[in-house]
C-alpha cells in the first residue's frame, strides 16, 4: 500500500464518528441501510445488510422499516422503490449510475420485441425501471441460469443487456438466447493477461470470477459466481488463497467474513467509479434530510414489479 493511500489517525477517528452518527440516526428514524458488496469498506461497515442485487432486493421486499437507505447505484435503489411503493427509498448519491444499465434503451428493446413477438424478455436487474417494465422476468447474476431454465423450451429468449452473463447463463441452462450487446466496463477490464499474471504471482490460489467477465476469463476459472456466490464458495471450499475477478470492493467483505483465508484481486483496475461515489458524509446527510428519494412512475413501477417479483421467486 502506498503511503498516500493510508488513512491518518484523524481520518479514522472522523470516519468512526460519522459511522456512529449514521447508526444512531438510522435507529432513530427506523431506517434500513442496504449496501452493495462493491461499496467502500466504511460504507459496508454501517450496513444492516451487505449483499448482491438479489439479496438486497429480497431484503427490500421483506423490509418493515419506515424507510430504506440504499447504498449502491441508481437501478438498485429504483428496484427497491418498485418493491416497496409508498415508503421512501433514499439514494445518498443520485449520480451513481451504471454503465451497463445505460446500454439498453426502451426504444431499442421495443424494436427487437416487435420482430420477435412471442419471445420471452429476460432482463438483468442492472436495468432501468422502464426496461424492466418491458421485460417478462428479471434475473441477477446469481439466478440467471435458473431463470433461463424456467422458461418453456418452445419459447425464444431475448436477454438484456449483458452479453457475457447471457452467454454464460445460456450455456449453463442449455438454452439459446438472443443477446443484447451490452457489457460492464469494470468486468470487461479483467483480461486473460491479468489472470495469467495473477496466477503467476499466486500459483496456489483458486480463481473465482463474476459472470459479467468475458467468457474466455470465465472458462479458465475454478468457479464462476455472483458476489453472494463467491462468499458461499470460498466459505465451503478447501483452498486457503483465492484470486477474485470482480469489482475490488468485494475483497473487503470476503476478507472480513473469512479472515482465515487470503484474497487477492485479479487486477486492481477493476474499480466501478459509480460504486465509489457514495461516502459516509452523503449517507449521514441523506438520513438527516430523508432525501433524495428515488421515485418510479406508478404505471411503470407496477409493470416492472411483475418482472422483479418473478426474479425473486426463481432460483437461489
Amino acid at each position: 500500500m502506498k503511503q498516500a493511500d493510508r488513512q491518518k489517525p484523524g481520518d479514522c477517528l472522523r470516519l468512526a464518528n460519522l459511522q456512529r452518527q449514521i447508526r444512531h440516526l438510522a435507529k432513530e428514524k427506523e431506517a434500513l441501510i442496504l449496501v452493495h458488496n462493491y461499496q467502500r469498506p466504511e460504507i459496508q461497515d454501517v450496513a444492516d445488510l451487505v449483499g448482491d442485487s438479489l439479496a438486497l432486493a429480497r431484503a427490500a421486499a421483506k423490509a418493515k422499516a419506515r424507510m430504506i437507505v440504499f447504498c449502491g447505484v441508481h437501478f438498485m435503489a429504483e428496484t427497491a422503490a418498485i418493491l416497496v411503493p409508498g415508503r421512501p427509498v433514499i439514494a445518498p448519491e443520485p449520480e451513481a449510475a451504471c454503465s451497463l444499465a445505460d446500454m439498453v434503451d426502451v426504444e431499442g428493446l421495443l424494436t427487437l420485441k416487435a420482430g420477435l413477438p412471442d419471445a420471452v424478455v429476460v432482463s438483468y436487474v442492472n436495468t432501468t425501471a422502464a426496461v424492466k417494465a418491458e421485460s417478462d422476468i428479471c434475473c441477477t447474476s446469481g439466478n440467471a441460469a435458473e431463470v433461463l431454465a424456467s422458461i418453456p423450451q418452445d419459447k425464444k429468449i431475448i436477454f438484456t443487456p449483458d452479453r457475457n452473463l447471457a452467454l454464460w447463463a445460456a450455456r449453463r441452462a442449455g438454452r439459446e438466447v438472443i443477446v443484447w450487446p451490452g457489457f460492464c466496463p469494470t468486468h470487461e477490464a479483467i483480461t486473460l493477461d491479468d489472470v495469467r499474471a495473477a496466477k503467476a504471482a499466486y500459483p496456489e490460489a483458486k480463481l473465482v470470477v463474476h459472470p459479467e467477465c468475458s467468457l474466455e476469463v470465465a472458462e479458465v476459472a475454478d468457479a464462476v459466481e455472483s458476489t453472494e456466490g463467491m462468499v458461499r464458495f470460498c466459505r465451503t471450499d478447501e483452498a486457503e488463497t483465492y484470486l477474485i475477478g470482480t469489482e475490488v470492493g468485494m475483497l473487503y467483505r470476503l476478507q472480513k467474513e473469512l479472515p482465515h483465508k487470503r484474497f487477492y484481486a485479479v487486477t486492481g483496475h477493476a474499480v466501478c467509479p459509480f460504486m465509489k461515489l457514495t461516502t459516509l458524509d452523503k449517507v449521514l446527510e441523506a438520513l438527516k434530510e430523508e432525501s433524495p428519494v428515488v421515485s418510479v412512475e406508478p404505471e411503470i413501477g407496477a409493470r416492472a414489479l411483475r418482472a422483479v417479483e418473478r426474479m425473486i421467486e426463481v432460483g437461489k
